[in-house]
């Protein structure tokens, strides 16, 4: 079943100049176009479309949004990350939701809200538990402090750099190439530069590098932003090389 781009931009919310511009750039194109000049979608489309607007959410601009998709063709496996993520997202919102539910509760019997109970799922010290477990509390205090001292500019600047290297992480794995070719080390290189940067974690060491791989592989959280499995098990290898050569 086919639907018109007026159809697909009256359920999305994208407007029809948009969806005409992601088939101008090639991103999303229609499925035919009918009399009138009309585009029509079919479900091949409006899966692709699904997931352009996916990684959109993620804060990736269009020509990563592209790379991705152009090198996972699997739309179900690619799917799997997505929902991933979005189940990790949903989970963080339920929780500002009591958060803000327990602060409206508190002002409107006269009392006063608890700190502890207002800021629940708010920022990445949701994460906090795990990193001292796994790197120490003086680890968390570092980066909690490196975090909370950026800008709002900083912030949104990071986490798009964040976003880039794992898009182009993905774009790279699903090229087929090996992992010690010459453009995964570079982004090897690039990774391992993005890790030192982040105050309280043991940085450029050998061990630490090749211990991430091992980890974005083994928790599906971590290889939600690689592709999958397949996607975090490339950057991992293309990290064990570049450690083995360089660290």
């Amino acid at each position: 079943m086919e639907r018109t781009i007026q159809e697909v931009a009256r359920l999305t919310g994208v407007t029809s100049r948009t969806l005409r511009h992601y088939d101008d750039i090639g991103l999303v194109r229609p499925s035919r176009v009918g009399a009138g000049g009309i585009r029509h979608y079919d479900a091949d489309a409006l899966v692709r479309l699904q997931r352009v607007l996916l990684l959109r959410e993620l804060g990736l601009g269009l020509p990563a949004i592209a790379a991705v998709l152009d090198g996972q063709t699997d739309d179900v496996h690619a799917l799997l990350a997505h929902r991933e993520w979005l189940r990790q997202e949903q989970t963080r919102l339920e929780r500002q939701i009591a958060s803000v539910e327990s602060t409206i509760e508190a002002l409107e019997g006269g009392e006063e809200p608890m700190a502890e109970d207002m800021f629940d799922g708010f920022d990445h010290t949701r994460y906090r538990e795990e990193v001292e477990t796994r790197w120490g509390k003086d680890a968390y205090a570092r980066s909690d402090a490196w975090w909370r001292g950026m800008s709002d500019t900083e912030r949104a600047e990071w986490q798009a750099r964040t976003a880039q290297l794992g898009a182009d992480w993905q774009a790279t794995a699903a090229s087929g190439i090996a992992p010690d070719a010459g453009e995964a080390q570079e982004l090897a290189r690039r990774h391992v530069e993005w890790l030192a940067g982040i105050p309280g974690t043991p940085g450029v060491v050998k061990e630490y590098v090749t211990g991430l791989g091992e980890m974005y592989v083994a928790d599906p959280r971590f290889a939600a932003n690689y592709g999958g499995p397949e996607g975090a098990a490339f950057v991992r290898d293309a990290l064990r090389v570049y450690a083995e050569a360089h660290l």
